[in-house]
């Protein structure tokens, strides 16, 4: 995992990041966990993951984002990583996000994991809405559409 944080850190560093910049709130986004609709429906998967995430934007593109949630098997899971999300339809922004996962029983004892997912961005005012097409993993992880509401105090 140290190896995967210093990498999510250089790479911001190439996104024109200066040195020095200061926390700006209003590029801060706070959400309240997932809803997500799983493809397997019969499987008594929670779709509903409280938890508490954030977002602050970088760049037009880039964003960074952090959260821990209870996950679909009803365990507690961490996140860390990067949207890149650099083409727009309408208002839509579109891309992915890349970081890594923990707490997942059947995925890799629990422990931290890379993915990279597909996500599109709607964001307005106050109020923005997030979705990612989470493919599944054999039966580690399940495939869902995951909506993340998010929240902009400005």
């Amino acid at each position: 995992m140290k190896h995967l944080t210093c990498l999510v850190f250089v790479g911001l560093a190439h996104v024109g990041m200066p040195a020095h910049a200061e926390f700006d709130a209003s590029r801060l986004w706070v959400n309240a966990g997932f809803y997500s609709a799983h493809f397997d429906t019969h499987k008594s998967l929670r779709n509903a993951n409280p938890g508490i995430g954030f977002e602050y934007a970088l760049h037009e593109d880039w964003s960074a984002t952090a959260g821990r949630f209870i996950n679909s098997d009803n365990a507690h899971s961490s996140y860390i990583g990067v949207y890149y999300q650099p083409w727009r339809v309408g208002s839509v922004k579109l891309g992915a996000v890349a970081g890594a996962f923990n707490g997942y029983p059947k995925a890799f004892d629990g422990g931290w994991f890379p993915a990279v997912i597909p996500t599109a961005s709607l964001e307005s005012g106050h109020w923005g809405l997030n979705v990612a097409l989470v493919p599944p993993l054999k039966d580690r992880l399940y495939g869902a559409v995951s909506f993340q509401l998010k929240y902009r105090f400005r």
